[in-house]
């Protein structure tokens, strides 16, 4: 329940990727802090559930991120029925395939599109509302993958170099017409997308589940020197901070948080 000192009372939020992990904590943190919050995703039965969970300030949206259409259509379909658009935090993406010996075209485009072209173009759709609303926060979430090696296969590296780049001009460009631009580029965060949980939930006992992230959460702390796992949490009070008045100075900016990981020089895996 927000409150009189809430951060982002009376802002309206788009959320893409809303309907688990990242995009759901970021949700639930965002709704606490007074922000009427649009879940944009494909999981029509999760987004309908979380929406309801969240109260009247949250709603649900399908949305395909790799369809302009639907980019298009939830950016200006939340600006009209709000009457503002003031944040929007690209976060759906996913594991892509792409090994450099022999990957293919289609592997490079459906990368790509995904990972690029959706954030690219739920900028270019969102801007023009946020001019209207007085300006903005325009986050994208892209990944330690792309500042250095063995975080990612090489094709979601070097697009999701291409992002956190692209993010930073955008950023130069936007910034006198209020909006801000601003990258967050998580470490390993544990969410059930590591063991396939986001596929798996209707044939595997929840009690897998947790064991499953119960490990997972013990093999990610071990990779960072804080000995911590990072969780979805984090990258949801880091974009709360660039979304809110504390971070009105912060633009083309890369928010790592990764516990350290991008310090660590002993990445090489053993075979």
């Amino acid at each position: 329940m927000a409150n009189g000192n809430a951060r982002l009372d009376g802002k309206v939020a788009i959320i893409t990727g809303g309907t688990s992990g990242i995009g759901a904590a970021t949700a639930e943190l965002f709704v606490d802090e007074g922000a009427t919050v649009v879940l944009a995703g494909r999981s029509r039965e999760k987004g309908a559930a979380l929406a309801e969970r969240l109260g009247e300030r949250a709603s649900y949206v399908y949305q395909d991120v790799l369809v302009e259409d639907d980019i298009r259509s939830v950016i200006d379909d939340t600006a009209s029925r709000h009457g503002r658009l003031d944040i929007l935090f690209n976060n759906a993406g996913g594991p892509t395939p792409g090994n450099l010996s022999d990957i293919t075209a289609e592997q490079i485009a459906y990368c790509y599109n995904l990972l690029f072209t959706s954030c690219a173009l739920g900028m270019k759709f969102a801007v023009p509302h946020m001019i209207k609303s007085g300006g903005g926060s325009i986050i994208n979430n892209s990944s330690v993958a792309g500042i250095r090696a063995t975080q990612g296969n090489i094709i979601y590296s070097a697009v999701k170099a291409g992002l956190t780049h692209y993010s930073k001009l955008a950023g130069v460009e936007l910034g006198p017409h209020g909006i801000r631009v601003n990258v967050i580029s998580p470490g390993a965060i544990a969410t059930p997308i590591f063991y396939g949980g986001s596929q798996v939930a209707n044939t595997r006992t929840d009690e897998h589940n947790l064991k499953s992230m119960a490990r997972l959460e013990e093999n990610l702390a071990r990779a960072t020197p804080l000995k911590k796992t990072g969780l979805a949490w984090d990258i949801a009070t880091a974009a709360l901070y660039l979304s809110s008045e504390e971070g009105r100075f912060v633009n083309s900016h890369d928010l790592v948080v990764d516990g350290g990981r991008t310090s660590v020089f002993n990445e090489y895996p053993a075979d």
